[in-house]
């Protein structure tokens, strides 16, 4: 049997949520290094990328070593989620915010020993302050994913679905048929700004990853 490995992932604060409900079971990534259309004597231009010996792979392998080089991992290996947690100076309690309804969860609530869940005692792990979600140690991840699928594709090429599958809910207080502009409109602009609020270029069109995912329990 194949070794099932682990691997962190950050993911949004508004992204949490949609994770714990079920309503992101996606996620994008740029592939680095980018592959690129190269000139091929008699063949003509073709997809290839730079491999790990500084050569290059060609169309159709192309595809298949990027996807066995994803960043994430293969089908079956897991992701442990990465958030930023705050701190309760009055109780010593890490909390995490995007619970189900937006509820606060907080971190003691995961553990049975509670005298290793506050104050100082926390293996020096964790300050008394917020933690970033770079910083989380993989004991406090109170999200684990496994890795169901892997493609590679051009980022523009997102449908609706697959942007719904992202996690982006259409706002209420807009026609939610399909025929309507405003909703025909809304997933791309949506998608499109939440992948340029994370340092993404949208306009450049990038070769991503794409991760489908279920949630595990940890």
């Amino acid at each position: 049997m194949p070794e099932i490995k682990e691997r962190p992932i950050l993911f949004s604060a508004p992204m949490v949520p949609a994770i714990l409900e079920g309503r992101r079971t996606v996620t994008r990534c740029t592939v680095k290094p980018q592959p690129e259309v190269r000139e091929v004597d008699i063949i003509g231009p073709m997809l290839t990328f730079k491999n790990k010996r500084g050569g290059h792979w060609l169309y159709p392998n192309a595809k298949a070593q990027i996807i066995a080089d994803c960043a994430y991992g293969q089908p079956g290996d897991r992701l442990w989620v990465r958030e930023s947690l705050g701190y309760d100076c009055e109780y010593g309690h890490y909390f995490a915010a995007g619970g189900k309804h937006g509820e606060t969860v907080y971190l003691c609530s995961l553990f049975d020993d509670e005298d290793a869940q506050t104050g100082p005692s926390y293996d020096g792990l964790l300050p008394e302050r917020s933690v970033p979600s770079i910083r989380l140690h993989r004991r406090y991840s109170r999200i684990l994913l496994e890795t169901t699928d892997v493609r590679v594709e051009r980022l523009q090429v997102i449908s609706r679905s697959d942007i719904r599958a992202e996690g982006l809910e259409y706002p209420p207080e807009l026609a939610s048929d399909d025929v309507s502009p405003n909703y025909r409109d809304w997933y791309p602009m949506a998608f499109r700004a939440l992948w340029e609020s994370t340092g993404g270029d949208w306009d450049a069109n990038p070769w991503v990853w794409v991760v489908e995912f279920r949630r595990v329990q940890p």
